[in-house]
């Protein structure tokens, strides 16, 4: 379909529609075809049973197993340049302004899918590395998390870790951001497009939420620590699968230990069911104390809205407001 054929009431709604989608954290397209990424896990599993299953033949190991090659964008430009949108915006009586924002937005669209085509051959070599999420792979997980003996070397093996399918398409590994002996330790679900540019956990919108919250706490980014259960920013923002919850838990959880904190306070209902094993909904988890514990250790855990949950809905933050009082009368009286 032309830009011409499409029923544009101004360029306004289109911007603020192009808007939305990168704000949604759709930035660019990897490529140009639809790719069923169930049928090709279907496909990878038929053929890694039908190994196991052949007479007087060794079975490879699961990470030998690697998934079908996507089928490379196509290098053929936009079918509607900027020049053609803007023309077509004229025709229709859009004021010139309008037609320059369009007429940006386009170029940025643009920008991002030359670069996309240009990564092309690295993302295909990429996918080759990827790995069956399975019980193999968590136990590979629990073992190299188990190893680590400092927030550093835990760093480390998490970068070099390779079961966890995200790092192919996260920018960076966002690993935790505070002090290394803080008495409070927020966890939050994963992070988010711009902790993913950064590498550092909640510097976006939630982020600047929660530093405010701290500060007018009395506390700041210096007395506490911040991480996420999973390191690594789901394509879209979307939510982390069961299977990468899983295999990213023992390194938080290893995380944890070695911060050694005396209060563990969940940003959202994820990591609350995840750390804790609790079933209820943020709502009859947050402002209630509950007893975390590893391994024997006790501690004593709370749970709260989500930065980003709060700036959805306003209203809410007076309960977290009453949650972070809750938190440092706790501390006090621990002092």
């Amino acid at each position: 379909m032309s830009m011409s054929e499409v029923p544009v009431a101004n360029a306004a709604e289109l911007a603020a529609y192009l808007e939305f989608l990168s704000t949604a954290g759709v930035d660019c397209a990897l490529e140009d075809a639809p790719a069923d990424r169930f049928a090709q896990t279907r496909s990878l599993m038929e053929k890694q049973v039908q190994t196991r299953s052949a007479p007087q033949q060794n079975i490879a190991p699961a990470s030998s197993f690697s998934a079908p090659e996507p089928t490379p964008p196509k290098s053929e430009s936009l079918s509607v340049s900027p020049a053609e949108m803007a023309r077509n915006l004229r025709e229709k009586g859009v004021s010139p302004d309008a037609r320059q924002e369009a007429r940006k937005i386009l170029e940025r669209q643009r920008t991002a899918r030359e670069a996309a085509v240009t990564t092309s051959a690295s993302i295909t070599a990429t996918d080759k590395n990827a790995v069956i999420p399975n019980a193999e792979t968590v136990g590979s997980a629990r073992r190299a998390a188990g190893s680590a003996q400092s927030l550093d070397e835990l760093r480390r093996i998490l970068a070099g870790f390779e079961g966890c399918n995200l790092r192919l398409t996260a920018k960076n590994l966002v690993f935790g951001d505070g002090s290394s002996k803080a008495r409070i330790m927020f966890v939050g679900e994963a992070p988010g497009r711009e902790e993913d540019i950064q590498g550092v956990p909640f510097v976006g919108h939630s982020g600047h939420l929660l530093d405010r919250m701290l500060k007018a706490a009395g506390l700041d980014r210096s007395m506490v620590y911040i991480a996420n259960v999973v390191p690594w920013r789901p394509p879209g923002n979307r939510t982390p699968t069961p299977h990468e919850t899983e295999i990213c838990r023992p390194f938080i959880l290893r995380q944890i230990e070695l911060v050694d904190p005396e209060i563990v306070v969940f940003l959202g209902a994820a990591s609350a069911k995840t750390l804790s094993g609790a079933r209820d909904g943020i709502r009859k988890l947050r402002g209630k104390w509950l007893s975390y514990g590893l391994e024997g250790t006790q501690r004593k855990a709370i749970a709260t809205y989500h930065p980003a949950y709060l700036l959805r809905s306003p209203a809410e933050k007076r309960f977290a407001w009453r949650d972070m009082l809750h938190i440092r009368a706790e501390l006090e009286t621990n002092e």
